[in-house]
């Protein structure tokens, strides 16, 4: 009870430092408390979309290392849409089978198979690639407000601390007094301004760091995943 009695205390000191604050803070707390809050919308959102993420490449990556041939497993790249790799392999194949298509035109014409020339495969590569690209991009939407938060909250913060201490100053001039009952108001203010802004950008930079950590981590496998796939279609092509 006495624990429960205390945490009541320092919630209702707090509102009773808000409430003193000059509109000027106020305004600089209410931004900080709104960056916070979108920065948790965004990170929950990450955490969901790295999750389905990893749960369909890794169903789609088991049904792509059981196929026989390439082709055979386009339906569940379909059926696997938010991994990067499916679309990449989706993408991949498709072009695949085009420029093989255009040989058999041109093979067909000549009485004979025409397999793929290097160049035919590195234009496969790049569209490979360019989906990747598209892919990563997807990814990283929306984490730039996360490192934006990072860096614009302790300014902020820092700014509503500067204010604070000058309202603290300006105290002192107009009273005549340095005495605790004069100053502390604008201390309480500059102090509160400081762990608001500190509370906004500490869990958007750790958020920023692992978003871009998995996201680096995609990109990698996507590129093996790209390579992988590149030799399996030579080796059909044999």
């Amino acid at each position: 009870m006495q624990m429960l009695g205390t945490q009541i205390v320092a919630v209702g000191s707090i509102w009773k430092i808000v409430g003193e604050t000059s509109t000027f803070g106020q305004v600089i707390l209410a931004i900080l408390c709104g960056m916070s809050v979108v920065s948790w919308v965004v990170i929950f959102h990450k955490w969901r979309q790295f999750r389905v993420v990893d749960s369909h490449t890794d169903k789609f990556l088991q049904h792509f290392r059981r196929a026989r041939k390439l082709g055979e497993v386009h339906a569940q790249a379909q059926a696997h849409a938010s991994s990067p790799m499916a679309n990449i392999y989706r993408l991949g194949v498709e072009e695949l089978f085009h420029l093989r298509e255009l040989k058999g035109v041109n093979g067909a014409s000549q009485g004979q198979r025409i397999g793929l020339t290097d160049h035919e495969f590195d234009v496969l590569e790049m569209t490979m690639e360019k989906t990747m690209t598209e892919e990563m991009v997807k990814l990283e939407r929306q984490v730039v407000y996360l490192a934006t938060t990072t860096s614009a909250a302790p300014f902020l913060g820092l700014l509503g601390t500067v204010v604070g201490i000058m309202d603290s100053f300006w105290s002192i001039g107009e009273r005549g007094s340095a005495s605790l009952a004069v100053v502390a108001p604008g201390i309480a203010e500059a102090l509160l301004a400081t762990i608001v802004g500190l509370g906004a950008a500490i869990p958007a930079v750790i958020a920023y760091n692992w978003a871009n950590a998995r996201t680096k981590n995609l990109h990698d496998r996507s590129s093996s995943f790209i390579l992988d796939f590149l030799a399996r279609a030579k080796k059909e092509e044999l």
